[in-house]
């Protein structure tokens, strides 16, 4: 047995077992693929393509399997946790989110609740499906898709929320409050690979590789591993997040955050090659629903990170998309526009990390039945980093990629 049958083994062994423990309920993905990419080399492959997938990827891939538990310990507590199998760039199974929530019921008019151990914070409404996944477009914006990468908070979450109908009134509010550890290294790959387009979410127990670029080879960046481990705690500081949710009537969404890892830029953890970047960014989200049927969705990212000593390296980062869905019946058709960009603002003149790009997807998806469900995606993106031409690659590149996907839930 190859050790990718031996993981989806495993995978389907744990849903066997969580579905009989605790009366758990259970959720799951099972996703499959076949992706017409482009020459360019992914960034999982060590290429500087932008995509999940490229030329290479030929046969069919399991592009998500997820499960999806969450556990009623008593009246006011409950565990949840999500589990992840992925074939790219190698076979490997863990958790994406894994915590514990307390509840508790309560007469007052504010409700509230907390959360703690390993989740994402809740900036976007692009991601409201099982597992963080999009029940829009099959790959996630360039946002949305740094955030399941690179970002995921390992502590303490509380939200106050002032429910609309405890107050007969049209609009509802959260106010959210974290702190964390870990993420230390965020803000690696907006510096050496810059936004990619995907949907592949880092487990809590791997690393997400990037070219070798040629500054890593310099005195002063000789200990950066070749990768990044996102969760790494490396200063020994504590992270923050604040952020306020308003929904109007059901119909308007708005959410804005602001987070600040507060790492140290001078420290490094020598022997897993990690630095601390403190990185700081707001996030602004917005959905709004037109009709039953139509809505549009929108998100901005503005933020700086710093890492080294005398801001070796100092970036500013830029992202927004523009997204418009339609459901007719079972289908439901999405277009969307990214745009990403990253500023090099420091003086080492041996490591430019100034990247942008652009880029356009289009997706149909169609309900077989509430289990099965088929669509189709293609996109097309053009972007330019200036640390590509010291590794023997064009900095400006154009990339295309379609692909069929089929899933089944359970």
């Amino acid at each position: 047995m190859t050790i990718n049958n031996l993981l989806k083994l495993t995978f389907l062994s744990c849903i066997v077992l969580f579905s009989n423990t605790l009366s758990a309920q259970v959720r799951g993905l099972l996703q499959v693929r076949a992706v017409q990419g482009d020459d360019i080399l992914s960034w999982q492959e060590g290429g500087v393509g932008l995509y999940r997938h490229d030329s290479k990827s030929d046969e069919l891939i399991l592009s998500q399997g997820i499960l999806d538990f969450n556990i009623d310990l008593a009246s006011s507590w409950s565990a949840h946790g999500v589990l992840n199998l992925n074939q790219d760039p190698d076979v490997g199974l863990g958790f994406t989110q894994a915590y514990v929530k307390y509840q508790p019921l309560s007469n007052s008019d504010y409700k509230w609740h907390v959360r703690v151990g390993g989740f994402y914070p809740l900036m976007s409404l692009e991601n409201p499906d099982i597992g963080w996944t999009s029940p829009y477009n099959y790959t996630n914006s360039a946002i949305n898709s740094w955030i399941g990468e690179e970002l995921r908070t390992v502590g303490a979450e509380v939200t106050i929320k002032r429910p609309a109908k405890r107050f007969n009134s049209a609009h509802s509010f959260s106010f959210v409050g974290a702190i964390f550890k870990g993420n230390d290294p965020a803000g690696t790959l907006l510096a050496w690979r810059g936004f990619a387009l995907h949907d592949r979410q880092t487990t809590f127990n791997e690393g997400v590789k990037f070219a070798p670029v040629a500054s890593l080879n310099e005195y002063a960046l000789r200990w950066q591993a070749n990768q990044v481990l996102p969760f790494e705690e490396v200063d020994g500081r504590f992270g923050y997040y604040a952020g306020v949710h308003w929904d109007y009537l059901k119909k308007s969404q708005f959410r804005i955050y602001y987070y600040n890892n507060n790492g140290d830029p001078t420290k490094l953890n020598i022997s897993s090659g990690q630095y601390a970047w403190d990185t700081r960014f707001t996030s602004a989200a917005w959905l709004y629903k037109f009709n039953k049927k139509t809505r549009f969705i929108a998100q901005v990212l503005n933020g700086k990170t710093e890492m080294g000593d005398n801001k070796l390296i100092d970036n500013t980062f830029y992202s927004h998309y523009l997204m418009l869905s339609h459901k007719e019946g079972k289908n439901r058709v999405s277009l969307r526009y990214d745009y990403f960009e990253v500023t090099d603002n420091d003086i080492t003149p041996y490591d430019p990390n100034t990247s942008h790009g652009e880029g356009i997807t289009a997706t149909w998806r169609y309900n077989i039945n509430k289990k099965v469900q088929v669509g189709v995606e293609a996109s097309a993106l053009k972007s330019f980093a200036e640390n590509r031409a010291a590794i023997g690659f064009n900095q400006r590149t154009s990339q295309q990629q379609v692909m069929i996907n089929a899933q089944w839930r359970f």
